[in-house]
């Protein structure tokens, strides 16, 4: 199972077709200097990070192999090696994206509060690099249909809860301090040839769910039972968070209306309203608490890793409603957060989703 949720984490990159975003003048839309296209350079830049790694795996895997086959390491050694270089892997994997999902909050804190630029200027800027705005190629680019099946970058974020006894109410944490965070591609198929309604959304996303216990509590293992109890310390912050490798599938209903071009039906999506209704399935990739406190006039940070007695499998349905690239998003797991917990709780959110076309 270890060996399968390292590689799987990798085999994110697979999903996606899009090369990775280069540091040079270029030529764009209109619509591409808008809060949409810095949002797609970071989703490259993921792409990068995610895809150089994958290489850098496979070429070290490629050295153990052949190590392996001149017998200077045995069967278990080379099975050692190879798992430590994956480990290593995915833990730059994290860390880079991780910095890069930050630059993704941070843009989508601009926009809420209004201080990014809606991208009409005659210049744009890609890392800094000014660039003029091709106004021809967006008339073209807005007058060509789409392919049948088309991709996107889909970001997520807002509110996490559990939901004990088919409630929400009296919460054991925290409404508005405990968050989630999705990101990842899908997959946009027309179902039917000459109607834009139906379409069929598909991909793989990784899911963060993070839970922030009121009353100065953590979570606790006993035996089988993970249970909520009172901290020894004062504690400063009290954060448990869930990491998901998961498989969505959708069923969209997009209003957006064709347009007749020279006889010839054009199709576009994302410029309407749009519903969709599905669900998800996945793994769990790791779970960690983290606890900060003051000690002594210092500042202490814990973090504690295992699996907390967590379900390693996940699923769950979904919907979301909304207007071109934005909508309300909310999800909610069928199986209980944790396994043989008396109580059975079920993870449950509600945000704002962005899918980038």
């Amino acid at each position: 199972m270890k060996n399968f949720i390292i590689y799987a984490s990798l085999l994110l990159s697979l999903v996606v077709t899009k090369v990775a975003a280069q540091e040079t003048t270029v030529k764009v839309s209109k619509e591409e200097t808008t809060f949409e296209h810095r949002v797609k350079l970071i989703a490259d830049k993921i792409e990068a990070i995610t895809k150089q790694e994958k290489e850098a795996l496979k070429a070290e895997i490629e050295s153990v192999n052949k190590e392996l086959e001149a017998g200077t390491i045995t069967k278990e050694q080379a099975d050692e090696k190879k798992l430590k270089f994956a480990e290593i892997r995915s833990k730059n994997i994290e860390t880079r994206v991780g910095q890069a999902q930050e630059e993704l909050k941070e843009l989508v804190n601009q926009r809420v509060a209004g201080k990014i630029k809606d991208g009409k200027d005659k210049y744009g800027y890609v890392y800094g690099i000014r660039y003029k705005i091709d106004t021809k190629q967006d008339s073209i680019r807005k007058n060509r249909g789409e392919r049948r099946t088309t991709s996107q970058f889909v970001f997520a974020a807002g509110v996490n809860n559990l939901v004990t006894d088919k409630a929400v109410a009296h919460s054991d944490y925290r409404y508005w301090g405990s968050h989630f965070y999705e990101w990842g591609f899908t997959s946009n198929t027309r179902l039917f040839k000459n109607d834009n309604l139906l379409h069929l959304k598909y991909g793989m996303s990784l899911m963060y769910n993070n839970l922030r216990p009121t009353d100065n509590r953590l979570f606790v293992v006993n035996g089988n039972q993970t249970n909520l109890e009172t901290s020894s310390v004062n504690l400063k912050d009290s954060r448990f968070r869930n990491v998901y490798l998961t498989v969505p599938l959708h069923l969209e209903f997009d209003f957006t209306k064709s347009k007749d071009k020279d006889g010839k039906k054009i199709f576009r999506t994302h410029e309407s309203v749009r519903f969709g209704i599905g669900g998800y399935a996945g793994v769990r990739v790791k779970s960690k608490q983290k606890l900060c406190y003051e000690l002594d006039g210092n500042d202490v940070s814990v973090k504690e890793k295992g699996d907390f007695n967590a379900n390693d499998l996940i699923y769950g349905v979904s919907t979301y409603i909304g207007y071109k690239e934005t909508s309300l998003y909310l999800k909610y797991d069928l199986n209980p957060l944790f396994k043989d917990n008396a109580i059975k709780q079920n993870n449950i959110s509600l945000g704002v989703r962005f899918d980038f076309n």
